[in-house]
């Protein structure tokens, strides 16, 4: 067991820092020169206001007609997502990591807080779970895929909260949990969750269109 610990705790958080990185960079720059293959004057009408402005409308809860006319899953959504990137940056457990290894620190949410927002990211992730199963509309586009990128994001945090309460078998799970995260970002550049990076891309791509070429906004 102590092996295996200190296995998935050393030689693999590096790796899957590596392929986390190197994968980001290889599909930034390999999109980057497909759009500009497939779209020669993507770049020629690219413009940064227009961008900026798309792209801090659409990260505003309920800013664009969609979101108000699907409030829940505007709500779930934007939640879901605050959590799920604030959890393991302000985890203080995390934190501390991080100070025994580079002696760097910074701001922590308190242990209440972070057990709180991780039972948001598990709730949203079974809401999107059923959403996928009930709606016929999603459940026409969804592919397996879809169901192993939801397990792939919602295991880190289940895996998490139960480690912390120390559940049976808490020292398996938080073995389990080291392994789950470092899945999870080594999956980042290669699945949908690319999307954290070609988000503000796609984004400022279309409010640049609609902004400098049809004079009109994207929402």
């Amino acid at each position: 067991m102590h092996e295996i610990y200190n296995f998935v705790s050393g030689p693999l958080v590096w790796i899957s820092f590596i392929i986390f990185i190197g994968g980001s960079i290889y599909r930034l720059v390999s999109m980057g020169l497909l759009a500009k293959k497939k779209d020669t004057v993507i770049y020629a009408y690219f413009s940064p206001k227009y961008a900026l402005r798309s792209i801090f409308h659409w990260i505003i809860p309920f800013g664009s007609v969609n979101m108000r006319k699907h409030p829940v899953m505007t709500l779930v959504a934007f939640s879901f997502h605050i959590c799920l990137i604030a959890v393991p940056l302000f985890l203080f457990a995390h934190i501390i990591l991080w100070k025994e290894s580079w002696n760097i620190s910074w701001w922590f949410l308190s242990d209440a807080t972070a057990d709180f927002m991780a039972l948001i990211v598990i709730g949203s992730c079974i809401f999107f779970l059923v959403r996928r199963i009930v709606l016929p509309e999603v459940k026409y586009l969804t592919t397996v895929s879809d169901y192993v990128i939801l397990a792939i994001v919602a295991a880190p945090f289940i895996t998490g909260f139960w480690t912390y309460h120390q559940f049976f078998g808490y020292k398996v799970m938080g073995i389990i949990h080291i392994l789950s995260g470092e899945i999870m970002l080594a999956a980042i550049p290669f699945t949908r969750l690319s999307h954290m990076f070609f988000f503000p891309v796609t984004r400022g791509y279309m409010g640049s269109e609609f902004g400098s070429v049809r004079q009109a906004k994207d929402w």
